[in-house]
């Protein structure tokens, strides 16, 4: 038996810079973390007692004969991909799908590193996040850009680039007590609405020249809000006051970005004293992130009373198995 834990992710700056469309030509930039709420895969080899090869338990049960009849799109593709068969396959979760936070793609990342590690097989965590990449976006078929797999293999808080040669993921380098003030800063709330990355992503067409300049800029806050953190000198809440920016910036380039309802409930937060913040993910739902200084932090809550508070810490370890039991199996003639 296999049990992996992969992290789910928040991204602050550069989203949508990160889609291979837009930075094949111009060259793209994300600052992310991941934190500490996490989705949990686990795999064994079914026992041959069933009428059934392969048992599946994600939001519904699947039980099927043959890995062509699995209803799951990212769970058939890995299993062709891997050539998988006869498995039990277990999803759990800290937070729900669709959510903002790349729940798919951890969930992709954690699946790829259980089944490896079914096989006997170490791989690290680039070729994790290459192959998570190749089977959402290749094999599934769903648009979206990189940086959720990147961030749910390698974990922690980075700056992901991203050009025409691939990607690379540079951690970072800030005073852990600025580190800490960053995270006690942020207060992020679920607003119940729920939807598919992909849908808001094919939305976005990226041969607007309007969105593209509007994402040219979004990717210059990366350079500013990296310099925030990473020089102690600089006030910490410019990086609250960059959010919102950014936040605006995200809303005009697709218009399923935002709601009513959304615009109201950040209206709301950013009245109560937030210096700024952003929805979380592609757009449509999913969890609000606000930077709040300290003093502001009840009244925010307050505001936000009819939300779930969620809270959080940073983490740094990306997707790793945390149980390992090898199994022998004989594939059937």
């Amino acid at each position: 038996m296999i049990i992996t834990k992969t992290p789910f992710r928040m991204s602050f700056f550069g989203g949508g810079t990160d889609i291979p469309a837009y930075f094949m030509e111009h060259n793209g930039a994300v600052l992310s973390t991941t934190f500490d709420k996490y989705c949990y895969v686990i795999v064994r080899h079914l026992p041959r007692f069933f009428n059934y090869s392969t048992e599946l338990s994600y939001s519904k049960i699947e039980r099927v004969t043959e890995v062509g009849e699995i209803d799951h799109p990212a769970i058939r593709n890995a299993m062709k991909m891997l050539d998988m068969h006869e498995i039990r396959l277990t999803y759990e979760a800290d937070l729900p799908a669709r959510s903002g936070l790349g729940t798919s793609s951890s969930f992709a990342v954690g699946m790829l590193n259980a089944f490896y590690a079914l096989k006997g097989k170490y791989v690290d965590k680039k070729r994790l996040a290459d192959e998570a990449i190749y089977l959402e976006r290749v094999l599934c078929n769903e648009a979206g850009g990189w940086q959720d797999q990147i961030a749910a293999s390698f974990g922690g808080l980075n700056r992901i680039n991203f050009n025409s040669d691939g990607y690379e993921v540079l951690p970072i380098i800030i005073n852990p007590e600025r580190k800490q003030q960053l995270e006690n800063n942020l207060l992020m709330f679920f607003t119940g609405f729920t939807r598919f990355s992909a849908e808001i992503q094919a939305t976005n067409n990226m041969t607007a020249k309007d969105k593209i300049r509007q994402l040219k800029e979004m990717h210059s806050l990366v350079d500013e809000a990296e310099k925030i953190l990473v020089n102690k000198n600089s006030d910490l809440d410019d990086f609250g006051r960059l959010l919102d920016h950014t936040w605006k910036l995200k809303r005009q380039t697709g218009s399923k970005i935002s709601t009513n309802t959304i615009d109201e409930l950040y209206a709301r937060g950013i009245e109560a004293g937030a210096l700024g913040g952003k929805l979380l993910g592609a757009g449509g739902g999913g969890f609000l992130l606000f930077y709040v200084q300290p003093e502001y932090k009840d009244s925010v809550k307050e505001a936000m009373k009819h939300l779930l508070h969620v809270p959080f810490k940073f983490e740094n370890g990306g997707t790793r198995v945390i149980h390992y039991t090898p199994e022998s199996y004989t594939p059937r003639e």
